[in-house]
């Protein structure tokens, strides 16, 4: 049975999501504020946590941040904003947020938000197994949802990670954002700016230098693809050779008087 805390000073709301969730089949810790969203978090890890950007005092935003920092950073997150500006999305998605949904919501689709991070996750022992996937230094191993880098673990999100797995599945494919939107999120539609705020956080994990990145290239009127540097190194190879051999040698210049 998954654990869910839901955070939110509001009373009337925290009780109806939490009782559509315990109704659900689901076991729910709940919390006022971040202090205490923090505390409940850290004495029994949830399988997600439903959070309220709008808090008193600590808001949603430093608490997801300080879910992220810690050892809580591969639990997922459903972020409630109560407005539907697009700057309170993408703040919540650039600190970390797995999903979204815009207050006022209806309950029902909340849980439904709910059980599809869980499934698609395999939040709590209900991992997909699957082959492990290596290319230029990154290993991910899908059963144990764990992400290296040259060794070093890398702190990815439950969708950061879905993301990457999904790319690297597909080296060298340009992959459109709807499309990615489809596969990792499995929404059929939805706001696009998630995916790209989620290949931003992505690159700052695994680029080098994300400002310039060799890994997740983006795909100007497509969406993005995942390129192995090796590959470069050897189609540019490729490409030398062909404009060499195009190129006269001393021996291909005639000679005058000859």
């Amino acid at each position: 049975m998954h654990n869910i805390l839901v955070v939110d000073d509001d009373p009337t709301v925290a009780e109806v999501v939490t009782g559509y969730l315990e109704r659900a089949g689901f076991t729910v810790d709940r919390a006022a504020d971040g202090p205490e969203a923090l505390r409940l978090a850290a004495g029994r890890r949830p399988d997600l946590v439903v959070l309220d950007l709008m808090l008193p005092g600590m808001d949603g935003l430093e608490v997801c941040r300080r879910l992220r920092g810690g050892a809580l950073a591969p639990v997922p997150v459903i972020m409630l904003t109560a407005r539907g500006d697009e700057d309170d999305r993408i703040l919540g998605l650039e600190v970390g947020a797995d999903d979204y949904v815009t207050k006022p919501f209806s309950p029902r689709e909340l849980v439904l938000r709910v059980e599809s991070v869980l499934r698609r996750g395999g939040a709590a022992g209900e991992r997909r197994a699957g082959p492990g996937l290596a290319a230029a230094g990154i290993a991910l191993d899908p059963a144990a949802r764990r992400a290296t880098k040259d060794g070093r673990e890398l702190g990815l999100t439950l969708r950061e990670f879905d993301l990457l797995a999904h790319l690297m599945r597909h080296p060298g494919e340009a992959i459109g954002r709807e499309r990615l939107m489809q596969d990792v999120w499995g929404w059929e539609f939805g706001d696009l700016s998630t995916v790209t705020v989620h290949v931003r956080r992505l690159r700052g994990k695994i680029e080098d230098d994300p400002a310039r990145p060799r890994l997740i290239q983006t795909v100007w009127g497509v969406g993005y693809r995942f390129d192995v540097p090796q590959e470069q190194e050897r189609e540019q190879e490729r490409e030398q050779e062909r404009e060499q051999e195009h190129v006269p040698g001393n021996g291909d210049v005639p000679r005058e008087g000859v």
